[in-house]
């Protein structure tokens, strides 16, 4: 008896700490990005990358300076953007895009993805939805 007694301690045990557990790392949309710092930016893409939580589309920004820039554009989950007429190949490497979206609050290189604007002038939304976010056009 002794043991089953141990075994039922050690699982309830375990099952409050697993609650205690920080869960991941999602964010609300104002918690990151800066709806009153609305931002476009030109360049060219280096990659899409279609992954969970969030998509990321990396690309190279030239300023003014003529410096240039690393940027990632955060962007909806992949699913999200496959009912929006997305896939993995929609923007390849070298593609000349420009960016409507919102900047980091941390002033880092990173922006919330909203209109996609391709080098034919056709348009992707790539926004994503949640909390504080502005809402999609």
């Amino acid at each position: 008896m002794p043991r089953k007694t141990n075994i039922l301690s050690l699982t309830i045990l375990l099952l409050g700490l697993s609650g205690a557990l920080p869960a991941g790392a999602h964010h609300s949309f104002s918690a990151e990005f800066d709806i009153d710092q609305p931002i476009q930016i030109r360049g060219e893409v280096i990659r899409m990358v279609f992954t969970n939580p969030h998509s990321y589309i990396y690309m190279n920004v030239t300023t003014d300076s003529g410096d240039v820039q690393e940027w990632a554009i955060e962007g909806g989950a992949p699913n999200a953007l496959i009912r929006r007429g997305w896939n993995r190949n929609s923007l390849p490497a070298g593609t000349e895009i420009s960016v409507l979206g919102y900047r980091s609050r941390d002033g880092e290189n990173r922006a919330s993805g909203g209109a996609i604007t391709l080098p034919d002038g056709s348009e992707l939304n790539a926004s994503s939805i949640g909390v504080g976010a502005p809402p999609p056009k």
